[in-house]
């Protein structure tokens, strides 16, 4: 079993409304890990962003990088066993690039951004586990609508697309280290023990090595 104990860092992946953030408390409260979360409610660039996205696209988006890099340093240095909602590759691989394509960010500034997290991913370990969420877009409208956050209101399905197009992009790529897919369409695991108890099974495999 010593490989346990070398398990630090789990991340949780996926588009808006994939359900990261119910998989997280879920896997946390199952394994006794650590859930950490997006802190959205303290972000300073959040609604000037809003108002106006290609002055403060940069800005934001190096906000986001810094606290993901923060968390990341935490995590390297604790003892704990953290499973993470959100991931530092998916503000470099999907946010920045999507505010980039829509024109909301130049290309000197991408690529500024883009420079600087590699930089910083280069200082970090990967998660020993990232688990993707992967969904269709019409299982994903139905979650968002399901759950009525108003400001995911006006979230427009090609923007949704897009960000999907950006996930699997990413994930048919990702090689940082082990990767478990979820379909979403399929496994309803908030509303049923037995997919979240199959969810659960394969991420035992893949840190545990039991089968």
């Amino acid at each position: 079993m010593a490989k346990q104990n070398k398990i630090k860092h789990i991340a949780v992946a996926g588009n808006i409304g994939a359900g990261k953030t119910t998989l997280t408390e879920m896997l946390s409260k199952h394994y006794k890990w650590i859930p950490q979360f997006e802190d959205v409610e303290h972000n300073p660039y959040l609604n000037d962003f809003y108002e106006d996205m290609p002055r403060w696209s940069f800005n934001l988006q190096v906000y986001f990088l810094n606290g993901r890099l923060k968390q990341l340093l935490e995590i390297q240095h604790g003892k704990d066993v953290v499973i993470q909602d959100r991931t530092i590759y998916e503000d470099a691989h999907i946010f920045a690039p999507n505010l980039y394509e829509m024109g909301l960010m130049t290309k000197r500034d991408f690529d500024n951004y883009f420079n600087f997290f590699e930089t910083l991913k280069s200082m970090v370990k990967p998660p020993d586990l990232l688990i993707y969420l992967q969904a269709s877009v019409p299982t994903l409208v139905a979650q968002i609508q399901k759950r009525g956050r108003e400001y995911e209101e006006n979230i427009r399905l090609d923007y949704l697309k897009r960000l999907n197009e950006y996930y699997n992009n990413w994930i048919d790529k990702y090689q940082e280290g082990p990767l478990l897919i979820i379909d979403i369409d399929k496994n309803k695991f908030p509303e049923s023990d037995e997919d979240l108890g199959e969810i659960i099974s394969k991420v035992d495999a893949q840190l545990y090595g039991l089968f």
